[in-house]
């Protein structure tokens, strides 16, 4: 039976005001200032934080399932080695909680075009987050950005044991947990398909390269353009207003990245 998506932005509207109302009720048990004497304490509220955190993270997914239209973007003007370098510094400050290096390549200082800064943002996001949970410790994550023949790359790349061959031709589909093996908790095998409709939103793609046991890399790419329009100041904050690199990274974060110093 297909699931009729057009349901779920209503239902994960429902599931984010249950979840607030349960995370303020947790907050109001374990105050920051009781985490910040207590260790023991920090330690189990980090817990229900990182629950909290990785599902927010599928609710918002739900909420993004628009993306998976492939219909085209409203795309506005904006310094994309700004953009993509302040991601990039937000979770490479995560890393060293589980054990891996992070590298930055890209040639330009600055380069403006025209993107949909929301829905980059999540594509970005998911491919740190998937190189992030299937690279084991001591392992590095390269993202770079690059400008060719006209076109825009940004690329995510992980040294982790790569994808099952069979498994490639069904990567990007909705709903195929076509990932390699996760450890728990597994998502809905929404993000790479959201990440193909995000690529295809801005008259773009997105491909992905592996070889098992040296790693694997994403690659999205779209025409290098300008909108005319310039991006407002203003941005919707889909975290919540919580540290929003860690609830984009929940699922591959470990406990002690949700204690209080963190916040």
């Amino acid at each position: 039976m297909d699931l009729d998506l057009s349901l779920l932005p209503q239902a994960s509207a429902h599931m984010r005001g249950a979840l607030s109302s349960l995370y303020f009720a947790a907050a109001r048990l374990a105050p920051a200032s009781a985490r910040e004497q207590d260790p023991e304490l920090d330690a189990k509220a980090a817990l229900v934080d990182q629950s909290y955190y990785r599902l927010i993270r599928l609710v918002n997914d739900l909420s993004a399932t628009h993306y998976l239209n492939e219909e085209p973007l409203p795309l506005r003007d904006r310094d994309i080695v700004e953009f993509v370098t302040d991601i990039f510094a937000k979770a490479a400050s995560l890393a060293p909680l589980r054990g891996l290096e992070t590298r930055l390549v890209c040639a330009a200082h600055s380069h403006v075009c025209a993107f949909c800064s929301d829905a980059l943002e999540l594509l970005l996001y998911q491919l740190l987050s998937n190189a992030f949970k299937f690279t084991p410790s001591g392992g590095l994550i390269t993202v770079e950005l690059r400008l060719s023949g006209g076109r825009v790359f940004l690329s995510v790349e992980d040294t982790g044991p790569g994808i099952d061959p069979e498994r490639m031709e069904t990567l990007f589909d909705s709903y195929h947990q076509a990932e390699r093996p996760a450890p728990p908790p597994q998502g809905m095998g929404l993000g790479l398909a959201l990440c193909r409709g995000i690529a295809q939103g801005h008259g773009g793609a997105i491909t992905a390269e592996s070889r098992q046991g040296r790693g694997s890399r994403f690659t999205f790419s779209m025409p290098d353009r300008l909108s005319g329009t310039v991006l407002s100041d203003v941005h919707f904050d889909y975290s919540g207003g919580f540290n929003h690199a860690l609830m984009a990274l929940a699922e591959s974060m470990p406990p002690e990245a949700f204690r209080i110093r963190y916040h």
